[in-house]
């Protein structure tokens, strides 16, 4: 097992340690929920194993519904940014193709970084608060806390990817 494995492993357990201890009793002037375990998600390595990173997000997920109590939607939105991240990737670093042997995170500008973090927040937040109303009558509450819990965790996790994603300049 390498370091990389380690600290992959090292990271899952607590990220979700802290979003059940500290981030699901969490909540900003009652709209926005801090999600910062989906950080695993984004900054899991591209040239891993993808049938192993599906499965560690659903079972990312599935360890924050079993202690949320949340009957799986965690694990839901979970696997569905998951399965999305390469895709979201490839339109945002405007590629239709790229080797991710030599493809990396940390090598993308700054502001396609943003997006990339941005997009996949609101579509795991979007899957998370639809799932949770799921009636067509709440779908303005779904949109502001879809918003407001997005721009939380997005700031959240953009100060939490500086301390794991640091460029060497």
């Amino acid at each position: 097992m390498n370091t990389i494995s380690l600290k992959l492993g090292f990271l899952f357990f607590i990220l979700i340690l802290v979003q059940i201890t500290l981030f699901n009793n969490m909540s900003l002037f009652g709209y926005a929920q801090p999600m910062i375990y989906i950080l695993f998600i984004l900054i899991y390595p591209i040239t891993n194993n993808r049938f192993v990173f599906l499965i560690l997000s659903f079972l990312l997920g599935l360890s924050i519904d079993f202690f949320s109590n949340s009957g799986g939607i965690n694990a839901a939105a979970s696997l569905f940014i998951a399965y999305l991240r390469l895709p979201i990737l490839k339109m945002i670093s405007g590629r239709t193709e790229f080797d991710p042997v030599l493809f990396n995170i940390k090598s993308m500008v700054f502001s396609r970084q943003v997006s990339y973090l941005f997009i996949l927040i609101l579509i795991h937040h979007y899957i998370i608060f639809q799932l949770t109303y799921f009636k067509f009558s709440a779908l303005q509450s779904v949109f502001t806390f879809t918003l407001f819990s997005s721009v939380f965790t997005f700031i959240l996790l953009l100060f939490l990817s500086s301390l794991f994603i640091n460029k060497k300049r």
